[in-house]
């Protein structure tokens, strides 16, 4: 009589123990690790999670409630490629929060509450090629030259954020930037921004939803597609001349009058005493000359 079928012992082993290996023994609370990766999405987490093995690659820490990423922690792991804090309350300044993981090439912070971007922010992430800061409504500001160490950056999504303004040589000095975020932003298409539409106009970087790229400011331009705003611009600010352009022009005319009318008076004043003293002294002269005679 043949033996009942049924799972081998050995199979069974075996799968107990690949399981074991996927699962690290030092995998922090409420999160799931497989090798060199940690999930920890949706768990209401509070804090940035310990006893996160540190030759993580991989770590997961989107849908929480974190509002703040300690340095100390984040930079044991040093081998961290992918990094995705999305949907947190993360507003804390993050300049120099990844000062060690400058083998970072993916990095999701967006549906935050980030308030501004400064040089220093990611300046140590130098293989960063995949930066999403989309959906905080609170960033009203990235600094000039923020991406300067980023030149391997290709997309970046600055989408539905508070910016109002951003300068062209932040981006324009990305070379291997292929894809731009720029949609339902706030921006102001004031002079200032005459050289970004410009830019948005003559390079070949791909914007996604180019349909929502418009201006919001100031009012006569408002829902004016980006791409599209730079020949008005051009007019407005370098070929038409507004009333406050004509009042400075006024004003600078009636400067260089006032200056002129006084240089005159001064001037003809320094003649009149030339001349007086002029008179004076032949006079002065001609009465030592009679007295002498006398």
């Amino acid at each position: 009589m043949s033996p009942p079928h049924g799972p081998d012992p050995l199979w069974l082993v075996l799968l107990s123990a690949v399981g074991a290996m996927a699962q690290s023994p030092n995998c922090p609370a409420k999160c799931t690790c497989q090798y060199l990766g940690v999930n920890c999405t949706g768990q209401q987490l509070q804090e940035f999670p310990t006893a996160i093995p540190l030759d993580t690659r991989q770590l997961i820490l989107a849908t929480n409630n974190i509002s703040y990423l300690p340095s100390v922690e984040l930079n044991f792991l040093s081998d961290l490629v992918y990094l995705d804090c999305r949907e947190n309350a993360i507003s804390e300044d993050l300049d120099f929060a990844f000062i060690s993981l400058n083998k970072l090439v993916y990095l999701d912070l967006s549906f935050n509450n980030l308030t501004r971007v400064t040089w220093s922010t990611f300046s140590q992430l130098s293989n960063l090629v995949v930066l999403k800061l989309s959906d905080n409504p609170n960033l009203a500001e990235i600094e000039k030259d923020s991406f300067s160490n980023n030149t391997g950056l290709r997309h970046l999504d600055v989408s539905r954020t508070g910016l109002t303004f951003l300068d062209t040589s932040t981006v324009k000095e990305l070379p291997n930037l292929k894809s731009l975020g720029l949609s339902e932003n706030p921006w102001n298409c004031n002079c200032s921004f005459l050289d970004f539409a410009l830019w948005m106009k003559e390079n070949g970087v791909r914007f996604p939803d180019p349909k929502n790229i418009s201006c919001y400011s100031p009012a006569a331009l408002r829902g004016w597609p980006l791409p599209e705003v730079e020949s008005k611009l051009h007019y407005t600010c370098l070929l038409h001349l507004q009333e406050t352009d004509y009042a400075f022009l006024g004003l600078i005319g009636f400067c260089i009058f006032s200056a002129g009318t006084v240089a005159a008076w001064l001037a003809g004043i320094c003649v009149v005493l030339y001349e007086f003293h002029t008179t004076k002294g032949e006079d002065d002269e001609e009465e030592e000359y009679e007295e002498a005679i006398t």
